[in-house]
């Protein structure tokens, strides 16, 4: 009982350390991609409350995956549907982000009070998730 309660703890501080890792690699890869005018557009990534109607099996608490777009000025929902998609389009990310416990991916400007949501979970082709 102590040993299986033991390991679930060192697993939740596992998936704490992945979820904020890939948070911290996101954000120096769109640094550096923005850097080397590879993007004309800085991304910046943080974890947020997400949408409650879109859970899954493995939502954590905090579910949403926002990623804020530094353009100096207000972006059109197709600029913010386009860098969705680019993330959207990627199964493998996407799994990556469900089975960490994200279930919804955000796009906010910076200038915004607005955004765009998706639920992750519908762009998984082959696994579907049951509340």
């Amino acid at each position: 009982m102590i040993a299986n309660t033991w390991n679930k703890i060192i697993g939740w501080f596992k998936e704490f350390n992945e979820r904020n890792r890939l948070v911290r690699n996101f954000n120096e890869s769109a640094r550096e991609a923005f850097v080397s005018g590879e993007v004309p557009v800085m991304l910046e990534a943080s974890i947020s409350r997400g949408d409650a109607s879109y859970k899954h099996v493995f939502s954590k608490l905090w579910s949403g995956f926002r990623i804020k777009v530094y353009a100096g000025r207000l972006l059109s929902k197709d600029e913010m549907i386009f860098i969705a998609n680019t993330i959207l389009n990627n199964e493998q990310l996407v799994r990556r982000l469900v089975v960490l416990g994200w279930d919804t991916l955000e796009i906010y400007g910076e200038k915004a009070k607005y955004g765009c949501k998706w639920k992750l979970a519908d762009y998984m082709k082959t696994l579907h998730l049951i509340n």
